[in-house]
């Protein structure tokens, strides 16, 4: 009969065996990730269990240790391992179940004190986890930082990080090479993300893009890392998408940078664009008294608020003038005792109601890109513990390995006939407008020269 692989053991085997199968690299790393947390945590508890019991697996009284020294039978406490139970343990990565070993014979209860006597969450071995994930990305020496916290035991092989870091290299550069020909979008998010990346640094950003097909699909479309949210930033990544291929959405949204608008217009002229709803938001609270927040906050959405006009809505240019009243009405009201709040509303008002023109159905989903904040919420909340990435690898790398994951997820846009026929029509008004004839090409615009 072949003998049973102790825990550990056996988790590395899964492991070394993802490599072998010939799947998608990006559930492959998910799978590591997911691996990696089960023998950390394996690891660590059959650590703490060694210490209580004052001895290794295997190990009993008067044994001799690696060093050669005897371990004295008086050093160790009664009692011994009896098999182990599945235990459930809540991760970023989501729940996994680790063989909890179990123990009989002793004369004092065992007590985890990195779980408690319930295994239902960690914190503390769960940012490890998180770090390690990060390292291994940047090529970093991952046995030495698990090591260091949890012993020698806990480690990744060197050859299976190396295969994650190639793998994971070369599939991203790839990625940002490859052709975008072929995808016309109706839609483009535009975003950024801070993360700590060069020691001693302030957070840089890595910027983003992502998009709604004409069919109405989510795609991922850019990513990069930048020194700053600048003009010639932007300009550089969104250059970059249109020489590949890219071609002018029919909106573009985001928040109100003003490198990202100016790169944008330069660009992608042709395309509208869309100012965040939630981000002017904030922008207009942060002038108004902490007393009066709720209320502006109330008054503020209920300018955007259609359900008054019933089901007699129609996109289009009188609805953004009837939303642009309500601006003016609420400048009258909240003017006079926050005039910086007002001011900040009016700046570039006409862009927060340009989602006005397109589709009904679309309006709640494009009058803001928190479509792309939530996405990035999943990357920060994996690295906000580990304080600084290794560097810019590692960070584009890791945040690239999170969204192209996530993206697999997104929810695309539901497409009616009535919508269709107005998004072709705002495309043949600002993507293929008719060429306007030349005088000389047309002889009735030619100019009449007077008979000699």
């Amino acid at each position: 009969m072949a003998r049973t692989l102790p825990p550990v053991q056996a988790i590395r085997a899964e492991i070394d065996a993802l490599f072998t199968e010939g799947r998608d690299l990006v559930e492959v790393i998910e799978d590591v990730a997911r691996l990696g947390a089960r023998l950390i945590i394996q690891t660590a508890v059959e650590a703490e269990i060694d210490a209580f019991l004052g001895r290794a697996r295997y190990q009993r009284a008067a044994a001799i240790t690696a060093d050669g020294s005897s371990v004295e039978e008086s050093t160790m406490r009664p009692g011994y391992r009896n098999g182990h139970c599945p235990t459930t343990v809540k991760t970023t990565s989501g729940p996994i179940t680790i063989a909890r070993p179990k123990l009989r014979g002793t004369t004092e209860k065992f007590a985890s004190r990195l779980f408690g006597a319930g295994v239902t969450r960690t914190h503390a071995l769960e940012t490890l986890v998180i770090a390690s994930f990060v390292c291994g990305l940047s090529v970093r020496d991952v046995e030495g930082a698990l090591a260091d916290a949890l012993g020698p035991e806990a480690a990744l092989s060197k050859s299976t990080v190396s295969t994650i870091c190639q793998a994971i290299v070369a599939e991203y550069d790839a990625w940002c090479r490859r052709d975008l020909a072929a995808v016309e979008l109706d839609y483009l998010f535009l975003d950024a993300s801070h993360f700590k990346m060069h020691d001693g640094q302030r957070a840089e950003p890595i910027l983003a893009a992502w998009g709604i097909t004409t069919a109405g699909k989510p795609v991922f479309v850019g990513l990069a890392a930048a020194g700053s949210e600048s003009t010639d930033a932007w300009h550089d990544f969104l250059t970059d998408l249109a020489g590949r291929g890219l071609r002018p959405p029919l909106l573009i949204v985001s928040d109100g940078a003003p490198g990202l608008i100016s790169a944008a217009e330069q660009v992608l002229a042709p395309s509208l664009r869309q100012r965040c709803l939630v981000h002017r938001a904030r922008n207009v609270l942060a002038k108004v008294s902490a007393g009066d927040q709720s209320e502006v906050k109330a008054a503020y959405w209920q300018i955007f608020d259609l359900t008054e006009l019933g089901d007699d809505i129609k996109p289009g240019q009188q609805l953004v003038d009837w939303v642009q009243r309500r601006i003016d009405a609420f400048a009258k009201v909240w003017g006079g005792r926050y005039p910086a709040a007002v001011k900040c509303l009016l700046t570039d008002r006409q862009s927060l109601t340009t989602y006005l023109r397109f589709p009904l159905e679309h309006h709640k989903r494009v009058r803001h890109s928190n479509f792309i904040e939530r996405t990035f919420g999943e990357t920060r909340h994996r690295v906000k513990v580990i304080g600084r990435l290794p560097g810019e690898t590692s960070c584009v790398s890791l945040v690239w390995a999170v969204l192209d994951r996530a993206a697999r997820g997104w929810r695309g846009f539901t497409m009616t006939s009535t919508g269709l026929r107005i998004l072709h029509d705002l495309r043949r008004a600002l993507l293929q407008p008719p060429t306007q004839l030349h005088p000389s090409d047309d002889p009735a615009l030619a100019p009449v020269t007077e008979a000699a």
